[in-house]
């Protein structure tokens, strides 16, 4: 099963400290609509969400964040998830991006870029592509992690749920603002950010739905065949590798495979993910 999502996103008032996290998975079900209210319900604090059309805008301030989904992500014990955090930045610093990757239930594979432009000036465009053979995460196309199946080497791979998108502006300054050791500045409050441009380009998956049927359907065959499952699509062309190198060479900061206060043992995918080795 795969499908790629992508997503607009600037802040417009974004604060001095700010900790933002836009949690992007694949969808749970394709959706007809373009306007946000009629894709999104707010999970919590309705009244931090605005719907404008084609934009739609969260707020956070000193007494509550907010968080939107589309439908419920994949969740319980074995849940797969995958993630830009937008962890906030002081005045001139560049602003930081955090990727991180769930797979059955188990996280802690952040990677920490420094973004080459100022997220709060125009907006960008935030992709996520899982297919079958890989999960790319994009900024403006440009590939900045991938995270290769590797099932036939016993290392799990995301495949056996289904799963939703949502997004959510909360203060994390517990952790996201250089370790905590930094707090937000309220006196910027309300920090805002924006969307627009949400596109998804999915397998339809009933819910509830078992994963061995979900599998099934969403699987190419000779007279159902999904775009994403194409050859060309199933690994980096050598341009896209050519750009995931200059990535890695001038802005990944943090990278939990090279980590060795926290795993003294390399964990397996580092071992075998070449491209996502700095």
């Amino acid at each position: 099963m795969g499908s790629g999502t992508t997503a607009n996103a600037t802040a417009k008032k974004m604060p001095v400290l700010l900790a933002l996290c836009f949690a992007l998975a694949v969808i749970v079900e394709l959706a007809n609509s373009s306007t946000f209210d009629e894709l999104f319900q707010p999970s919590w604090a309705p009244d931090n969400s605005v719907f404008e059309g084609d934009l739609l805008k969260l707020k956070l301030d000193n007494y509550s964040g907010n968080h939107l989904q589309e439908y419920m992500s994949s969740d319980g014990p074995t849940h797969n998830e995958f993630d830009f955090e937008f962890l906030g930045n002081t005045t001139g610093e560049p602003y930081l991006v955090q990727t991180n990757i769930y797979v059955n239930g188990e996280g802690n594979r952040e990677q920490r870029l420094n973004l080459w432009f100022d997220p709060t000036k125009e907006f960008h465009t935030y992709s996520a592509l899982w297919t079958q053979h890989q999960v790319l995460f994009l900024l403006d196309e440009t590939p900045i992690r991938v995270h290769t199946n590797l099932e036939h080497k016993g290392i799990p791979y995301p495949k056996d749920h289904a799963i939703g998108v949502y997004s959510s502006i909360w203060n994390a300054d517990d952790w996201a603002t250089q370790g905590g050791r930094v707090k937000t500045d309220w006196s910027h409050a309300p920090f805002i950010v924006s969307y627009r441009g949400f596109e998804i380009d999915a397998c339809e998956c009933p819910v509830p739905s078992a994963s061995a049927d979900n599998m099934k359907k969403c699987s190419s065959e000779a007279e159902n065949k999904y775009w994403w499952d194409e050859p060309t699509v199933s690994k980096l062309s050598i341009h896209q590798s050519h750009q995931l190198m200059w990535v890695r060479s001038n802005h990944l900061i943090y990278d939990y495979c090279t980590d060795t206060s926290r795993f003294p043992v390399t964990p397996k995918e580092c071992v075998r993910h070449h491209h996502d080795r700095h």
